[in-house]
């Protein structure tokens, strides 16, 4: 009787791409009848956070293409949700702002998040949810100060 190879535990980036894929694929179940797309939430929540960025940037920050965004855009002014202004001294600029409307829609999004977050947490203890989040706070740090060097630059100083 052959027995089946050991499988080794799950690395940390596995893990985390597969607890992020989980929690958008919950949020996008609890958010099915507010009548928009996790990528139109998405672009609201970055429009709260950053009031005024011009379409190039919010779509760096959303790590896709400017057209992407675009159509992203031009599906939430149809909706009243958002809206293109004029920048104040370069007219080829169109800066991007959430209108009135928006804030419903955005306290509807953190009710949505709140209970997924609730979910995914479930029966964990605070001291570990908070322990968890300042891991991986240093985490984020440790891993934005390695980007600001090339991967090659850093090679050649440990090898």
């Amino acid at each position: 009787m052959t027995s089946k190879p050991k499988m080794p535990p799950p690395t940390v980036g596995f893990l985390l791409h597969d607890v992020a894929r989980l929690l958008r694929k919950r949020f996008e179940q609890h958010a099915r009848d507010f009548g928009l797309t996790r990528s139109q939430w998405q672009v609201l929540a970055y429009l709260d956070r950053n009031a005024g960025i011009q379409q190039g940037m919010l779509a760096e920050l959303m790590e896709v293409e400017p057209i992407t965004v675009g159509r992203i855009l031009d599906k939430l002014e149809s909706c009243g949700l958002a809206e293109r202004r004029p920048h104040a001294t370069d007219r080829r600029v169109w800066q991007l702002y959430l209108t009135d409307r928006a804030g419903p829609k955005l306290e509807e999004m953190r009710a949505l998040g709140e209970l997924t977050r609730a979910e995914a947490f479930g029966d964990i203890p605070a001291a570990e949810r908070e322990r968890l989040l300042g891991t991986l706070e240093r985490m984020k740090a440790n891993l934005t100060a390695a980007c600001q060097t090339p991967a090659t630059e850093r090679q050649a100083r440990n090898g």
